[in-house]
């Protein structure tokens, strides 16, 4: 399987602060990728630096590379708009935009970037809402206030509004650690159904979680890769201790 996501010697700073240290290793092509490890450990801050989100960040600084079908994302004169367009985002909180309807949630990002004919609104709006499994929940209150969805719902929705400006890579930190089982059970069976169309990164500290939706798990310690690979080799047999303690509930 091709790499569509790859990390060359990856070092993150913020001031003084040696975040991520030294990280090479792929993510591939129509795969969900699961980022496990304790708090604290560089999971989010690499995340965050595969669509350039530390561009925000005061004292910042990322060095290394990382591509994106073989292009340097943080290459001269490449815009970072351009790239969070192709490498979506979903946070830890749903954040739907609190003073818009649910059907304009879907289609801000097309806002942002100009007008769009009512007809092709109305079809990406149906279409990226059934993709994510809410069409049906909402179909007959697309005008109501997202704010009125329920947390779960408002988190697919999340999702639906990342997918409809058709991004290639779609990261996830921690999106379900705010829901209850059951949309947690449906956000892991949509990510089943994305990868599809889609690679997936996902940020989690549920072991579980990582262990049902991902195809391979990479855990980090302390700002350093310390594993990768097959997430069933990963969970069963993996070929560093630290992995095993962690894994086992050693330490964490």
């Amino acid at each position: 399987m091709n790499a569509k996501v790859e990390l060359y010697d990856l070092n993150i700073h913020f001031g003084g602060n040696h975040a991520v240290k030294n990280v090479t290793m792929d993510f591939r092509e129509n795969s969900v990728t699961a980022i496990i490890g304790p708090s604290g450990c560089g999971k989010s801050t690499v995340l965050r630096s595969l669509n350039r989100m530390h561009d925000l960040t005061a004292g910042a600084r990322v060095s290394g590379k990382v591509t994106l079908d073989g292009h340097d994302i943080y290459g001269k004169g490449i815009d970072p708009v351009f790239i969070r367009r192709r490498v979506g985002m979903v946070f830890q909180k749903p954040n739907p935009f609190p003073a818009m309807s649910i059907h304009d949630n879907v289609i801000a990002g097309y806002r942002l970037n100009g007008h769009i004919a009512r007809a092709e609104a109305e079809e990406i709006v149906e279409s990226s809402l059934r993709r994510v499994a809410l069409w049906e929940e909402v179909k007959d209150r697309l005008k109501a206030n997202a704010m009125e969805l329920s947390g779960g719902q408002q988190q697919r929705l999340c999702i639906a509004r990342t997918i409809a400006v058709k991004p290639e890579v779609i990261l996830m930190d921690e999106p379900a650690s705010a829901l209850d089982p059951l949309s947690t059970l449906k956000i892991e069976e949509l990510m089943e159904e994305l990868k599809e169309k889609y690679t997936i990164i996902i940020v989690t500290h549920n072991m579980q979680q990582a262990a049902r939706v991902s195809d391979v798990t990479a855990f980090f310690y302390l700002g350093e890769l310390i594993e990768c690979g097959e997430t069933k080799k990963i969970f069963t047999n993996p070929d560093k201790k630290q992995t095993e303690d962690y894994i086992t509930g050693r330490f964490g």
